[in-house]
């Protein structure tokens, strides 16, 4: 405090022109630190010329999205053929991929798949919906089918076991049945025993008399 006063009662026995030399030096030191914090803007040479070109945003690339179908999903092939190319990947219905060429006869689409060789893979162009436009893109090599290996025969023939056929049973017919026939005028052998129906006829009788006999008794 007492050397603000101090200061303050210096300049009081200052003259004008002291006073106007120290208010100039004041202003000009504010303005030189002033200048580097506004970047230079009063330097023609920062104010940029020419038309400021105007921003039309990033170009949307090609996708593809699966449709919908029995199985949930559709196969990748490593090439645009379902013969001479292998399954390489699946994509499920509703998923989408980027879209990069067309098959030159635009039956097929190629599509950025990570993970299998060269990042690509082709799809069936009628199992997905394409937005955007395509170029055409040539198929890859086809790839070089497998030799079949062969096998050694008289290696195989120590693993072939020979089954000796069964044969079958054979159904004999049974010999035809035939009714034995007596000749009418035959005579009937007697065996010499009185026939059984005329014991019973004898009993019953004696059975009739009996009953009778007791009958008329009780009279």
């Amino acid at each position: 405090m007492i050397k603000f006063l101090d200061i303050h009662m210096l300049m009081m026995q200052w003259s004008s022109q002291k006073r106007l030399a120290l208010v100039v030096a004041i202003v000009t030191a504010m303005a030189l630190l002033w200048l580097p914090m506004t970047g230079y803007a009063s330097d023609p040479a920062q104010i940029p010329t020419g038309s400021i070109p105007t921003v039309t945003g990033t170009p949307v690339r090609a996708i593809i999205t699966v449709l919908d179908n029995e199985q949930g999903y559709v196969n990748l092939r490593a090439g645009p053929s379902t013969v001479a190319y292998e399954i390489v990947g699946i994509l499920v219905s509703g998923q989408q991929a980027p879209a990069l060429g067309r098959s030159p006869g635009g039956d097929w689409i190629q599509v950025a798949y990570p993970g299998v060789p060269g990042g690509v893979a082709w799809v069936y162009s009628d199992l997905v919906l394409v937005k955007g436009n395509l170029p055409v893109v040539e198929p890859p090599p086809t790839p070089t089918r497998q030799i079949t290996a062969t096998i050694d025969p008289t290696l195989a023939a120590q693993f072939l076991v020979e089954i000796p056929p069964t044969r079958l049973p054979t159904f004999t017919e049974p010999a035809s049945f035939v009714t034995p026939t007596l000749p009418a005028d035959a005579p009937i052998a007697s065996s010499g025993r009185v026939p059984m129906g005329l014991i019973i006829i004898g009993l019953a009788i004696v059975g009739i008399v009996g009953m009778l006999i007791s009958f008329l008794s009780g009279r």
